[in-house]
Formats: structure tokens, C-alpha cells, sequence
């Protein structure tokens, strides 16, 4: 390609429906449940992930029946056997109910109305319905009390009382994760965050913001808009996904490669015990060298060391210019080359550097509606989107477009556009963030987050693909720019056959070539006995021995993150 060509691809071309918004709409798909004993499908309705609430439809497993006793409701006996069952899961031996465990009674339903009203204490079964399943409906549990604390005092009460009487219990905030951490396992209590949802302070000198940990994400990004900064994490699930969430499972999103991680972002923390005690970390100071900087260790802890109520996070200032550009390529090395090219000219600038396959790109297309292909001429075998975000919008743009023309010239890029505007940057965005919506749309998927040296990213999706032949479809996508694999594998049906196929070669390999298991998404219950890929066993010992020290009993979010072989004996 001339370099008069490549100059030419610079005008973006505008054609059907812009977008705006880049929230996630999560979408039906299919699943295999119990109902009085028989296993049976069922075809979800529509589940939105932005307001999180559920559609109407008709319950597909038996619930609970809950009758009014002296204006309370009294809990009858559940045969977990029957009602605990996922419709797919990762391939581990089956989880059994810890046997130390109590079952909630009516004289517990009693104290929790008397600590939180009972407007606070949710036995209504269609609530309760949308609160055990995760929205993928991958994870089902069968919890008959749902808790909305209001404040810290509430929280700390409730996990007091949960202590002693050896009630589990998991928190929830958006219920937007994807390995099964966030809804309950059998019959824990769900403490769900949500009303905790103030902002508390914000230090307009300095971008710290102090909030509560049931904050959406895309409220929070809202509100220091208009304060001049923006939340140092970006994820396709903002409009759901609660700040508390986002610090108990170390969420990475789109701008990891310009913000880094949370472990550097936030400053404070306010977390509850599994006793009850009121662990005040809440320091707004950048630098505080007095012992054990000990809020790290519920950094991504996935809520089960203790319970995040308070967040203090160092925001960054908003970026007065961003640009956008989608870029084809050849091959995956062409994607290498192009983020070490990057990196060298445009430096700090860069915000984001995302890559997406063909079938990923051919998903997005064909099942998000409104979504046009911004290289129409054909489809190429690798897409890349770059984001910058500096301070001089002139400066930033000559900077990018020479950097396309020169990678051009190269041979990296094959085609590519930059967006002339917010709507066409939108757009852009949409194709990235739609390949996970579009992927359930397509049937049943199998989802691998892994965290790989960057030349050796795309091989696993290559021998995935070798593996399954025309069994599956295999798609690769992800940030790039930090390593970021996120392997989605669609076939028409779950099939026990492809799962065995999959796992645990997926682990295996991950671990030979000493990557992460987790890139971003945590362990929950689908990685918990997968830990020693990615882990030693030394270092496993270690944090069961933590877990021990901060929760004896085990109450908080049981099943999740550590093999509960190492946990119980």
C-alpha cells in the first residue's frame, strides 16, 4: 500500500447507527435446570445488565415455599440435592455443602429484621431468583434471605451475628463476574451492597475520591466527569458493576495498560471481618510506610477474607482530547510489532490497545444490532484498537497518524480508520465490548481468561482450535497492550465431550508457559480448585493460612478462590 493510500484511510467514514453508550446489555442464553426432580431446558428471557433486573418468566426449578407466620416468613426445609445444580460448570469434582454450616431459621429471620427493617431483609422469590444466578446463568444457588445493609454499622452487625451462629454467607454487588464468585454456592446468606451506594468525599486537588463500596461503576465516571477527572478503570459491565466488586476481585477493564492496576489505585480501605470487627483502612495519604500495608490482601480477595465497605481511590484527570483508531492486520506478529511500535511513539499517551480475531470481529457484526464493519472492503485476519488521551488534541492526532502511516509503510497495518468524532469513537468501541454480548447470543460458550507473555497470546487459541476442529468455534480477543487473553469457545450446546476436550489442557498450557490462570475475572468457584496452575503450593499454603486467621469458621463467600480440601481439613 502507497503511502498516498495511507493517508487516505485516515477519513473516517460514518455509516449507519453511532453509538454513545458503552454499557453492557447482557443477553438471554441457555441452560439445563431441575424442576420437582427432572432435569430440563430452559430458554431464559432478557437480563440487563445495566439495571440488573430481571424479565418475567416462568421459574424453572422448584422454589422455596415461604409461608407469612407472625408477619414474618418462616423457611421450610430445602432438599439441596435437588436444587443445587449448575447448568454448566468447569470440569471439577462436584463441591458438598460444608456439614458445619447452620440453615437460616425463623428466629434469624427475626434478628436480621431487627438490625435492618424489614424492607432490608428480601424473602420474595422472584428477587431472590435474580440474586442466586449469575447472569450468565452458568451458576445457580438456592439462598432463601437476601440482606440490603445500608451502611457499615448494618454490615458489621449482620456478619457478628453470622459468626456466631456459623451462617455463611456471600457478598454481592452488581453480580456482573464471570466465575461464579458472586451468587451463592447452596444457601448462604446474600449480603448485597447496593444501597450502600454514597459518595462521601472528594478531595477536587488531589482526585481522591471516598465512596461506598455499593457505587456503579458508570455513576462514579459520571460524577468526577463533572469534577474534571475519571475512574482509573474502564469495564464493558460499568453501567452494573459496583466500585466494591471492582477492588474484591482486582478488575483490570480496557485502560489497565494507562491506569495499571487497582492495587495502585487505591489508597484506602474500609473492610469487615468475618467477626464483625470494623477493619478501618481508610487513609487518603500516598505514602504511609508505618507496617503491613494490609489492605492488598483484600485487593482481589473476591470477598472472602472480609466484606469491602468503603473504597478511597486516586483518580486521574479526565483527558481534555481522546482519539481512536481501528486498525486491520495480517498475522498476530503484525499485532506485536504494531504495540511495540506504539509504545515507542506515542509513550504514556496510549489508553488503550486492544486486539480482536476475525471470528471474533465476524461475532460482533453479526449479533449486535447496529454495529458496521469500519473496513467494509473485507475482513482481515486481526483488528486492533488504539485509544489515546492526552492534553492537546492537535498534537495527539499528528502524533497517532503518523504512526499508522509509518506501520503502513511497514507492512504492520493492512487498513484502518481513525474516528473523526465521539460517535464514530463510540462505535469503534461498540465492535470491541460487543464480542462478549454477541457470544451469548450465539449458544453456549465456555470463557477462559488468561494472562500470557504477549508473544505467546494467540498460540493457545491456535492449538484450542486444532484440538476442537469443527466442533467448536474459537474466538480470541482482549487488552493487548497487558497481556490479556480472553479465550471464548461457542458451540451449540454445553457438550461434556468439548468440555473434556478443553480443560484441563486451557490450564495445563497456561502453566507451562508460566502465565496466569486469572488474568482479571478471579478464580470464584470455577478456578477455585485450579489455583496450583497458576500458584505454588507454598504460596497456596499461605493464604489458606490467612483465611483461617481472618474467618476460623469460614463463613465468608465458602467455595471460592482456595481448594476446600486445604480449607476444611
Amino acid at each position: 500500500m502507497t503511502p498516498s493510500r495511507a493517508f487516505g484511510f485516515l477519513l473516517a467514514r460514518g455509516r449507519g447507527r453511532l453509538f454513545l453508550s458503552r454499557s453492557l446489555d447482557l443477553l438471554p442464553s441457555q441452560g439445563l435446570f431441575y424442576t420437582h426432580g427432572k432435569l430440563v431446558a430452559q430458554s431464559s428471557k432478557h437480563y440487563s445488565g445495566f439495571s440488573r433486573e430481571l424479565d418475567p418468566w416462568k421459574c424453572c426449578f422448584t422454589p422455596s415455599y415461604l409461608g407469612v407466620i407472625e408477619g414474618l416468613k418462616a423457611l421450610v426445609t430445602v432438599n439441596f440435592s435437588v436444587l443445587h445444580h449448575r447448568p454448566f460448570s468447569s470440569a471439577s469434582t462436584s463441591t458438598k455443602r460444608n456439614p458445619y454450616f447452620s440453615t437460616v431459621s425463623l428466629d434469624d429471620v427475626r434478628h436480621f429484621v431487627d438490625i435492618l427493617g424489614h424492607k432490608s431483609v428480601i424473602q420474595d422469590e422472584d428477587r431472590l431468583l435474580a440474586a442466586n444466578i449469575d447472569w450468565m446463568r452458568k451458576y445457580k444457588g438456592s439462598s432463601q434471605l437476601l440482606l440490603l445493609p445500608k451502611n457499615t454499622e448494618e454490615v458489621s452487625k449482620i456478619l457478628q451475628y453470622c459468626n456466631t451462629r456459623c451462617l455463611a454467607v456471600v457478598p454481592q454487588g452488581g453480580n456482573t463476574g464471570l466465575v461464579g464468585g458472586s451468587v451463592p454456592v447452596y444457601d448462604e446468606v446474600i449480603i448485597n451492597l447496593s444501597s450502600m451506594d454514597k459518595n462521601i468525599s472528594f478531595d477536587k486537588v488531589n482526585g481522591i475520591l471516598i465512596c461506598e463500596a455499593g457505587c456503579i461503576l458508570e455513576n462514579l465516571n459520571s460524577f468526577l466527569a463533572n469534577e474534571g477527572y475519571i475512574m482509573p478503570l474502564d469495564l464493558g459491565a460499568k453501567g452494573s458493576c459496583q466500585i466494591g466488586g471492582n477492588v474484591s476481585t482486582n478488575a483490570g477493564g480496557l485502560h489497565f495498560i494507562r491506569y495499571g492496576s487497582l492495587h495502585g489505585n487505591i489508597l484506602g480501605l474500609e473492610v469487615i471481618l468475618a467477626d464483625g470487627t470494623i477493619l478501618d483502612m481508610l487513609t487518603t495519604l500516598r505514602k504511609d510506610n508505618t507496617g503491613y500495608d494490609l489492605k492488598h490482601i483484600f485487593i482481589g480477595s473476591e470477598g472472602t477474607l472480609g466484606i469491602i465497605t468503603k473504597v478511597a481511590v486516586l483518580t486521574p484527570c479526565k483527558p481534555s482530547s481522546t482519539n481512536v483508531a481501528f486498525l486491520a492486520c495480517n498475522d498476530y506478529l503484525s499485532c506485536q510489532k504494531l504495540l511495540a511500535e506504539a509504545k515507542r511513539d506515542l509513550g504514556e499517551a496510549i489508553s488503550a490497545f486492544e486486539f480482536m480475531d476475525c471470528s471474533s470481529v465476524e461475532m460482533a457484526l453479526t449479533h449486535i444490532e447496529g454495529v458496521r464493519n469500519p473496513l467494509p472492503t473485507s475482513l482481515y485476519n486481526f483488528y486492533v484498537l488504539i485509544e489515546t488521551a492526552g492534553t492537546d488534541e492537535s498534537y495527539d492526532r499528528t502524533k497517532l497518524e503518523a504512526l499508522l502511516v509509518r506501520s503502513m509503510e511497514m507492512g504492520l497495518i493492512s487498513d484502518g480508520v481513525i474516528a473523526q468524532d465521539l460517535n464514530q469513537a463510540s462505535s469503534f468501541w461498540q465492535i470491541r465490548e460487543g464480542v462478549s454480548e454477541a457470544t451469548g447470543k450465539a449458544g453456549a460458550v465456555y470463557k477462559y481468561d488468561l494472562s500470557l507473555p504477549v508473544e505467546m497470546l494467540y498460540s493457545v487459541v491456535e492449538e484450542i482450535r486444532t484440538r476442537l476442529g469443527n466442533a467448536a468455534k474459537v474466538l480470541g480477543f482482549g487488552h493487548l497492550g497487558d497481556g490479556n487473553l480472553h479465550l471464548n469457545i461457542l458451540s451449540a450446546n454445553y457438550d461434556s465431550k468439548i468440555l473434556a476436550q478443553i480443560e484441563p489442557f486451557v490450564y495445563e498450557w497456561t502453566a507451562q508457559h508460566r502465565g496466569s490462570i486469572s488474568a482479571e475475572h478471579g478464580l470464584g468457584l470455577m478456578k477455585a480448585e485450579k489455583i496450583h496452575y497458576s500458584k505454588s503450593a507454598e504460596n497456596v499454603n499461605l493464604m489458606v493460612s490467612i483465611k483461617k486467621l481472618l474467618d476460623p469458621k469460614g463463613i465468608l463467600n465458602p467455595y471460592k478462590v482456595l481448594p476446600q480440601s486445604l480449607l476444611q481439613n
